[in-house]
């Protein structure tokens, strides 16, 4: 049903070239280079989720995996992955706002211990993580939570 409201003409259609994934599961060896070509076929950039193992809990560790995926990109890809930690209670502030400064991760992922695949690590009290919620919360570092 229509509601009879107009638009201008700039406002009738949205074109989206190559979207972005904004949760994206890639793992690692043989699953990481099934599931790549087909990401950057469709996908121009992807958030990438860390809860591998061993997870993802340093801008080192991050590194290292953000070279593993470019390596098994497709010839010719133009795809770009949106590095994420795995927020621990042993997770080093001052390391998350390095990694985040240098624009190698873009956000930290919470994982409740337990609630998910590979979570086993994740947090279990919310107050031994507050000193890295907080860092994140002053140098504008998003924290993904887990979906439910």
């Amino acid at each position: 049903m229509r509601s009879g409201l107009r638009y201008p003409a700039f406002m009738q259609k949205i074109t989206i070239r190559r979207p972005d994934d904004w949760h994206l599961h890639l793992r690692d060896g043989a699953m990481l280079r099934a599931v790549l070509p087909e990401t950057t076929r469709h996908f121009s950039r992807a958030i990438i989720m860390p809860n591998l193992v061993p997870p993802v809990v340093t801008a080192r560790d991050a590194l290292a995996y953000r070279e593993r995926i470019l390596s098994a990109l497709p010839e010719g890809a133009a795809f770009q992955p949106l590095m994420t930690l795995y927020l621990t209670e042993g997770t080093d502030p001052a390391d998350v706002a390095a990694a985040a400064a240098s624009g190698l991760v873009t956000a930290v992922k919470l994982y409740p211990a337990g609630a998910t695949t590979n979570s086993h690590g994740g947090v279990r009290d919310l107050a031994r993580v507050m000193p890295v919620l907080e860092k994140m919360a002053e140098i504008a570092c998003p924290c993904a939570p887990m979906a439910r």
